[in-house]
């Protein structure tokens, strides 16, 4: 196995070749849960691995509270699944939080703020209401909280932390929140070791062949931890070193070999999943790229091959596109045809 074998296997486990779903909510469940701290893109992240779904189909199932927008594995938003919420708040909350501490040390943000602001956010969404941010800045402000500064975001998102707010429906183009346990009353529950076990399982069958670095990275578990869930899979992990470095993944049921181009949005699983990105991304584009992250990028039979932006005018999309390889080595009918499927979606 080498880094070409890594990528197309994980363009197949990502659901980007030959996706296996039909709904926002089950390909959720199968990534475990998908970054979304920009919300368009995030939609667009479920829309490139979903054959014909459109955005709005997206946001039907986010407003009918399918998937959930939260803070959850790391100090992001992510999209995922009712189901999955409850269990995979209690296994990664702890670590989130720790890492909230020291802002809430330097905001002043005390023990005492954050028990009030959750009785009050209880108290105000109670009945099934979803209020937006500024609606609930409010209700803190009239009973003497500070709201000042980052203060508001951190104090709702140590709310979400507890399993208290999640995502509501959208007001036009602003976002609610809601009392958990109205989106989500049940649930999957998990002991601990099992959770690690399922985490690891959704982990490595969407996003194998990874590293126990990339697997820490994304999940947020210690290195004991995710040790451990990786152990737990033994019998079925395969394990390939390649210049050194271990890689697990699950057997595939498939190799995609065929030529593909996909348009592909910031922050998107298939680069943010992966703490070493040197499979899929050349060294020479890590800036213009902003590492794979931080702009949305074009891959080509599952190496990063350049970058796109989208703009609108007079109603129309167009797509302005720099392709980092030579033009003749991919096919100008692909790109279209990605293109065609990006703006497919979005009048749909």
């Amino acid at each position: 196995m080498n880094f070409r074998d890594i990528a197309r296997l994980r363009m197949v486990n990502q659901q980007l070749t030959h996706p296996d779903f039909t709904k926002s909510a089950d390909l959720v469940q199968w990534m475990g849960c998908i970054q979304a701290q920009d919300f368009g893109a995030a939609k667009w992240a479920i829309g490139a691995r979903i054959k014909g779904i459109t955005h709005s189909e997206v946001e039907s199932d986010y407003n009918e509270g399918n998937i959930l927008r939260t803070h959850i594995l790391r100090p992001t938003w992510h999209f995922v699944a009712r189901e999955d919420i409850r269990w995979i708040l209690k296994l990664t909350a702890g670590k989130v939080r720790t890492f909230c501490r020291n802002y809430y040390r330097r905001l002043g943000i005390e023990d005492a703020d954050l028990k009030k602001s959750n009785k009050i956010f209880q108290k105000e969404l109670k009945g099934g209401l979803q209020l937006t941010r500024t609606e609930l800045k409010g209700f803190l402000t009239k009973e003497k909280i500070d709201t000042s500064d980052i203060r508001m975001g951190f104090l709702l998102m140590d709310a979400e932390l507890d399993g208290i707010l999640c995502s509501g429906k959208r007001k036009g183009k602003q976002f609610t929140y809601a009392l958990l346990e109205d989106r989500a009353p049940s649930g999957k529950s998990f002991e601990a070791e099992d959770a690690v076990r399922e985490l690891t399982k959704r982990y490595f069958q969407s996003r194998g062949p990874a590293s126990l670095k990339d697997f820490c990275w994304w999940s947020g578990l210690s290195v004991k931890n995710a040790l451990a869930g990786i152990e737990m899979h033994a019998r079925k992990l395969i394990c390939e070193t390649i210049d050194g470095q271990e890689y697990w993944f699950f057997k595939p049921e498939r190799i995609v070999k065929r030529d593909s181009i996909h348009f592909l949005p910031v922050y998107d699983e298939y680069a943010v999943g992966y703490h070493d990105r040197s499979a899929i991304l050349d060294p020479e584009h890590h800036t213009s790229t902003g590492h794979g992250i931080f702009r949305p990028v074009i891959v080509h039979n599952g190496r990063i091959a350049g970058i796109w932006k989208k703009s609108e005018k007079k109603g129309r999309t167009n797509i302005k596109k720099e392709i980092f390889s030579s033009p003749g080595r991919l096919s100008a009918a692909s790109i279209k045809k990605a293109e065609k499927n990006y703006e497919q979606f979005l009048t749909g």
